[in-house]
């Protein structure tokens, strides 16, 4: 068997976390049943039903959810646990065979906190579960090591729509996310990134309200912002661009236009630089 060289949850605490695996492929059940009984306590459903029949006499630790099933699909399954508080804050990974980008996205914006993707390693399971179980044991962040890639900031204090945005983009970019409006300011102080993603509706400080705050930093003045929000009538439009913004996106919209427009304004910035030395040297 595979193993991972980290001591899990179970063996830190102590006792034996509880995992729900739901999946409608039997051999799946009882393989990964197998592969998991060396870390956890791992209770195999064949429905959405059996789930919560599971659920109405124990709380499990976290619950492994497969997309692709009849009568009631994963994505169906995390809205009504997402929707009911007794289960809303149990941790939820998708384990499946869909991989393209739009499912992936789908999932994390439902609220699931990972998605892993058949096949896989039992390690690279564990490592998943144990970054949601063992606050311990937290992977790497984005903003680590040496990485010459483009970087986003990316601010909503929705935590299904950071992890959304970061999985859209982090093939191509270095992503940075902030779910706290009022912790913008400090981060740009210390940190340059090459675009901001910002979200109009948030507590404390909406997008609008930090847009000539931003630009207010000398370092910040020409980065590309472009406003995140649900309401995307042309009077905001036209507020966001007034007070500085480079461009404005309606949710919910699709990973690849995302990228469009991220990509767009990067490679314009960067150009505008261009332009600006060259200037420099021709004009002092």
């Amino acid at each position: 068997m595979e193993r991972s060289n980290f001591k899990s949850a179970t063996e830190i605490t102590g006792t034996r976390k509880k995992i729900i695996y739901v999946d409608d492929v039997n051999y799946s059940l009882v393989s990964l049943k197998s592969r998991l009984s060396e870390y956890y306590e791992v209770f195999p459903a064949d429905s959405a039903l059996k789930m919560f029949e599971y659920l109405a006499y124990f709380k499990p630790d976290l619950i492994l959810l497969d997309v692709n099933m009849p009568d009631i699909d994963g994505y169906e399954t995390i809205k009504s646990l997402k929707a009911d508080e007794r289960y809303a804050e149990i941790p939820v990974i998708f384990l499946t065979g869909n991989s393209d980008r739009e499912s992936v996205v789908k999932g994390l914006s439902l609220g699931a906190v990972d998605y892993v993707i058949k096949p896989f390693t039992t390690p690279k399971l564990v490592e998943s579960i144990e970054s949601h179980l063992n606050p311990a044991h937290k992977g790497s962040s984005d903003d680590e090591g040496d990485d010459s890639r483009p970087s986003v900031l990316v601010v909503d204090d929705v935590s299904s729509m950071l992890r959304a945005m970061q999985y859209a983009l982090h093939d191509r970019y270095k992503v940075f996310v902030l779910s706290k409006s009022e912790d913008v300011i400090d981060f740009l102080r210390n940190k340059k990134p090459d675009l901001i993603l910002l979200d109009y509706i948030m507590p404390v400080l909406n997008g609008f309200d930090l847009i000539p705050m931003i630009r207010k930093l000398p370092d910040h003045k020409d980065t590309p912002i472009i406003i995140i929000t649900t309401e995307g009538t042309q009077e905001h439009v036209n507020e966001a661009m007034t007070l500085g913004a480079s461009d404005f996106m309606v949710k919910p919209f699709k990973p690849l236009e995302l990228n469009n427009k991220v990509a767009k304004h990067i490679r314009i910035a960067k150009e505008l630089r261009v332009i600006k030395e060259d200037f420099k040297v021709l004009y002092g």
